[in-house]
């Protein structure tokens, strides 16, 4: 496997066609990924018209890629076929819960997690959208999803045509506790996130918008707290549309 101490977030694409062999046979091998129940808790949409990823790119806040990418993977949470198979069974679901969402999520961010691994082995490049749960409804209808199925993550896919840096990462200790959690004091947060702050590129993020912290960039611009609850309200809104509450 591809060393992930390597791994970057792939955002320009050359002009070059996935195979429908290549993508069905990543897709076919990520089946292997666990799953609860064995029930496979997921389907995938796959978008490659131009049409289609016009359509979807403002639910992804316009980002170039959605656009630029020879191929769109939407993984969704679907509870919708094995309920289906259940009523075609004489057999009565009783999927319709947010337990059951939670479930069929997990099994759609493993499948993802799965497939990512086996398009870095190929040497295919990528990047996760975490926008996929912020303006669902929009994703939903463009991709016609029905009752039980709700999108839960986007990558856009392709041949890299960029090598960009990698980004930071925490010390393995910030994320680990042995028996129990211990609590963050001030002086762990103080040694876990000193070298993020003070990397250029992240202190240059905190002069030019004016701000005194770099948390500050986080709470006060890019995830604020009247976006997240916003954002929130849109969520559960189409958990309820799609049946899941």
């Amino acid at each position: 496997m591809k060393n992930l101490n390597k791994r970057t977030s792939i955002r320009k694409y050359a002009p070059c066609e996935v195979s429908d062999e290549l993508l069905y046979r990543l897709l076919r091998e990520a089946e292997r990924t666990q799953t609860m129940g064995n029930l496979q808790l997921y389907s995938v949409v796959i978008t490659r018209s131009e049409k289609q990823k016009e359509a979807l790119a403002p639910a992804h806040f316009n980002q170039p890629m959605v656009k630029g990418a020879p191929v769109v993977l939407t993984f969704c949470a679907d509870f919708r076929r094995t309920s289906r198979w259940a009523e075609e069974r004489n057999a009565k679901p009783g999927y319709d819960n947010f337990l059951s969402f939670i479930n069929a999520a997990t099994d759609a961010l493993l499948y993802c997690q799965t497939f990512c691994n086996l398009a870095d082995e190929e040497g295919l490049g990528y990047c996760y959208l975490g926008t996929t749960v912020y303006m669902p409804k929009q994703i939903i209808e463009v991709l016609e999803l029905p009752k039980l199925v709700m999108p839960v993550a986007t990558i856009t896919l392709g041949w890299p045509d960029e090598q960009p840096a990698l980004s930071d990462r925490l010390p393995l200790e910030s994320i680990i506790h042995e028996e129990h959690y211990e609590d963050y004091s001030r002086e762990r947060i103080d040694q876990f996130y000193a070298e993020k702050e003070q990397l250029p590129e992240n202190q240059k993020f905190v002069r030019i918008n004016n701000k005194e912290t770099l948390a500050q960039i986080f709470t006060d611009i890019r995830y604020t707290r009247k976006d997240n609850e916003a954002m929130s309200v849109t969520l559960i809104d189409a958990l309820k549309q799609q049946g899941f509450l």
